[in-house]
């Protein structure tokens, strides 16, 4: 189980109690694609990962709600210098909008607001779907994790207080809407939307909800792609904690793997060892304005940089003890 704190125990009982097994921490580099499950914060999803791999070091490229499952890249060791960038890339995601009612969340979690007899057609979807592709702006949802005055939406919300929140400007490049069967009583919509970073989908649902003239809130979500994963590549808690620890190893994916659209650069030793000092290096590249950059003897990811009039400018670095814990964990 997850958090909490055990009652006191009677002075009997607790004597007899066996003391907590400390886990020996050790150095862990790379990705782990997993399948948040229902119910847990993306935190509680890291902190149960970084336990049974035993890492030293961990972090998230962008947090899932509770109530949401799917891709969620957890990054280990070195990876975790170069998690922010993934936090600009594209997602896709499956939701399921109740009709008719509306939540103080815009979720299953939020008290009702509002119900509304549905009379939506067909074309009536069409329309919604057409209107919501696109650039459009969508005003941050109280229950939120966004700061105001450095202080988080859901703060204020679970004061009671609304305060005034700037419209954000995103883009749904992709939009699809599909009525499904619902429990009776009820009228469901399907929702998949690839959108920019930054969007939220139960403001997503509210939004089309109150186009369709009824309002919604979201019953379901599920993240299905992130960049460059998806959910097929995977792995699920249960499944994590079923293996052994050497195969728990094996489902890390290499730190580059957040790099998939970086120009690669390779680095003879003497270069190498230069670059990893912060030097400067001149070569006949052109101009690129993110580059992941390697050693050739043996190749390994020395970190990124950016090339402007044949200088390979360092950015982020891996350190010396990094490089060597990767390549001795592949040897």
């Amino acid at each position: 189980m997850l958090g909490g704190c055990p009652g006191s125990l009677p002075m009997s009982q607790a004597t007899t109690t066996p003391s907590r097994v400390r886990i020996a921490r050790r150095p862990v580099h790379g990705v782990l694609l997993l399948d948040k499950p229902l119910g847990l914060s993306s935190n509680q999803a890291l902190q149960k990962a970084k336990w049974l791999l035993r890492a030293e070091k961990a972090g998230h490229t962008g947090t899932l709600d509770p109530l949401a499952t799917g891709v969620l890249p957890l990054c280990f060791g070195a990876a975790t210098k170069f998690s922010q960038l993934h936090l600009d890339a594209d997602k896709t995601y499956e939701a399921v909008a109740r009709l008719g009612v509306t939540t103080t969340t815009g979720d299953a979690e939020g008290e009702v607001l509002s119900e509304s007899p549905v009379q939506v057609t067909p074309e009536d979807i069409v329309r919604v779907c057409q209107a919501f592709t696109g650039p459009i702006t969508q005003i941050p949802p109280m229950h939120s994790a966004l700061k105001k005055d450095g202080k988080a939406l859901y703060e204020y919300a679970r004061a009671g207080e609304t305060v005034e929140r700037a419209p954000r400007h995103v883009s749904i490049h992709a939009l699809a809407l599909e009525e499904v069967a619902a429990p009776e009583g009820q009228r469901w919509l399907k929702i998949r939307a690839h959108c920019s970073k930054g969007t939220y989908i139960r403001t997503l649902g509210e939004d089309i909800g109150q186009a369709l003239g009824c309002g919604a809130h979201l019953v379901a979500l599920r993240r299905v792609v992130t960049g460059p994963f998806v959910e097929a590549d995977c792995v699920r808690l249960e499944d994590l904690e079923q293996m052994p620890e050497a195969e728990r190893a094996r489902q890390l994916r290499p730190v580059e793997c957040l790099l998939p659209t970086h120009t690669p650069v390779q680095l003879l030793p003497e270069d190498a060892g230069r670059f990893l000092s912060g030097v400067r290096r001149r070569g006949h590249w052109p101009d690129a304005e993110h580059v992941a950059v390697f050693g050739t003897q043996p190749k390994a990811l020395l970190g990124t940089a950016h090339i402007k009039a044949g200088e390979l400018i360092p950015e982020r670095l891996l350190s010396p003890p990094e490089i060597h814990s990767i390549l001795e964990s592949l040897a």
